[in-house]
């Protein structure tokens, strides 16, 4: 068996809250944006800004429940700014494919439905 890298979660659609200069690097997310994706902290993802194109790699650290915030801390401040349009992904290795748990956010990142209900498929 074949060990591949597949998306595993997903928060579509998140507005950056603050992005910190001055802050040891990674993303803080809401708790309960974390629990709905089943994403955990200091687990690695891939953040794509929507707004400018930019990308990295960064850990989850756990933000306040209910506070909406998406922060990005440390040196991806000077490639993401508060404001911004943002997907954030986790990956996870698996020899068999996998639905993701993604999910749709609004402007102030609050939760609004799973993608995969538009598939047919549950998350």
């Amino acid at each position: 068996m074949q060990l591949r890298n597949y998306l595993s979660a997903k928060i579509h659609k998140a507005t950056v809250t603050t992005a910190n200069l001055n802050y040891v690097g990674s993303v803080t997310i809401d708790r309960e944006l974390l629990e709905k994706t089943g994403m955990h902290v200091g687990e690695k993802v891939l953040i794509v800004n929507n707004t400018n194109g930019n990308r990295i790699d960064t850990y989850i650290i756990e933000g306040k429940a209910g506070s909406g915030c998406i922060e990005i801390n440390g040196a991806a401040a000077h490639l993401m700014n508060e404001g911004d349009e943002v997907i954030i992904m986790a990956f996870t290795l698996s020899t068999e494919p996998m639905i993701a748990k993604a999910i749709l956010v609004d402007h102030n990142n609050k939760f609004v439905r799973y993608l995969n209900e538009e598939q047919g498929q549950k998350a």
